[in-house]
């Protein structure tokens, strides 16, 4: 068996696995670590919950994601709908500032816009609504606001880094540019990758991270 089918058997495994999608509408396969999945399925919090089981297979590098959303006769709701509860659903999340997030929603696929402080705020609200019944897709145009007291982003990164012993300090790369973190180098695991970037985004004054860090 070669090492694309290998990977494509346990990709299709952990959807087999996840109790949030129905693996038998999905389909899978592997190129040089790049899975793409296709098919449908009944909501956009499974279509999350496939991509993210994928990305967790040890051997993956990427995951491209065609499913389609297809909802059941009775998950559909109307654009206002959707929109009035994701608006009150934003109202009681208190990692989301009160008044900051617009909503719009067009057949369902759900837009969101304004400006937040920090990244977790703006990951928050998407959160908050991406498993709304009715909702197709979600497109997340939060800004962040930047800050004044991000002078030393790289090295509070990198010192964040070596604090965690998913890395070898000496196999990252952090550079900035008025905000704009890039990361290279080299990772363990897709997790320890996607841990990377969460340690950047944690830092005061990132208001956007390239992540090209390899995993080996």
């Amino acid at each position: 068996m070669s090492k694309d089918s290998r990977l494509q058997k346990a990709v299709l495994a952990e959807l087999s696995w996840e109790p949030r999608v129905a693996a038998a509408h999905i389909g899978v396969t592997a190129d040089n670590g790049v899975v793409t999945l296709s098919g449908h399925v009944t909501s956009f919090v499974e279509r999350h919950a496939a991509e993210t089981a994928a990305r967790r297979v040890n051997g993956v590098k990427a995951v491209v994601e065609g499913l389609e959303v297809r909802l059941a006769f009775d998950g559909g709701r109307g654009d206002d709908d959707i929109a009035a509860a994701a608006v009150e659903r934003l109202a009681w999340d208190a990692s989301v500032p009160i008044d900051a997030i617009k909503v719009s929603v067009e057949q369902g696929w759900v837009t969101l816009s304004g400006a937040v402080e920090w990244f977790f705020q703006k990951e928050s609200a998407e959160l908050a609504v991406r498993p709304l019944r009715g909702v197709v897709g979600l497109t997340n145009q939060i800004a962040l606001h930047a800050r004044a007291n991000a002078q030393t982003i790289s090295d509070d990164i990198l010192h964040a880094l070596g604090r965690s012993w998913f890395f070898d300090p000496q196999t990252i790369e952090v550079t900035d540019k008025n905000g704009k973190v890039r990361l290279s180098g080299t990772a363990p695991s897709p997790y320890a990758r996607q841990l990377a970037a969460e340690t950047a985004w944690a830092s005061p004054g990132t208001l956007e991270v390239q992540n090209d860090v390899q995993v080996v």
